[in-house]
């Protein structure tokens, strides 16, 4: 209760243009959508699995705030948004841009496998590896499996991964997913 009350009195005086706008846009996703899916086609996932996200996480209340530390939109741990980037997690294009990178890395860890993305997004990868790469059974992850499931049915998680396509300097025909790797053979 302390850290919450203290991180509360950071976004109050650190961010102090935030107290007009506490609650606005809580529950709607109207505000998020254009940003959603610019990070969406970046990232090539489903924007519909990352307003699920968003909507089990914080109900769209930017500055949502868990007992455990986890801040914003898509309840960034203060580690898991500086490993991604993220410099000021109540900004929503920051925080939507960082939670959906750690996304598109548990959906590769996982191949997809919707549950398991999904319980290691909630309690932490660790857990799903103590619980030998299965959910973990903690009530609170399999109720928020559960609430994702009702708004996203698919049980895998599909990204979309573009294929360059180039021959390159000797003449050989070469397919690759490595945008570098296109991209320096068309710099040449």
């Amino acid at each position: 209760m302390r850290a919450k009350f203290i991180a509360f009195l950071v976004c109050l005086f650190v961010f102090p243009g935030l107290q007009s706008g506490w609650s606005s846009g809580a529950g709607s996703r109207k505000p998020y959508h254009e940003v959603v899916k610019k990070v969406a086609s970046k990232y090539e996932i489903d924007a519909d699995l990352i307003h699920a996200v968003i909507k089990a996480e914080s109900n769209y209340n930017r500055f949502a705030l868990s007992d455990k530390g986890a801040i914003g939109l898509m309840q960034l741990m203060p580690a898991t948004a500086r490993m991604y980037g993220v410099k000021n997690v109540l900004d929503p294009g920051q925080n939507i841009e960082g939670g959906t990178k750690y996304l598109k890395d548990l959906i590769k860890l996982y191949n997809g496998r919707r549950d398991l993305v999904l319980a290691a997004y909630n309690a932490g990868q660790e857990a799903v590896r103590k619980y030998g790469g299965k959910i973990p059974p903690y009530p609170e992850t399999r109720n928020y499996i559960k609430r994702i499931q009702a708004d996203y049915k698919k049980p895998i998680i599909r990204t979309r991964t573009t294929i360059y396509k180039y021959y390159d300097g000797e003449g050989r025909f070469v397919l690759t997913n490595d945008p570098n790797l296109y991209l320096a053979d068309r710099a040449r």
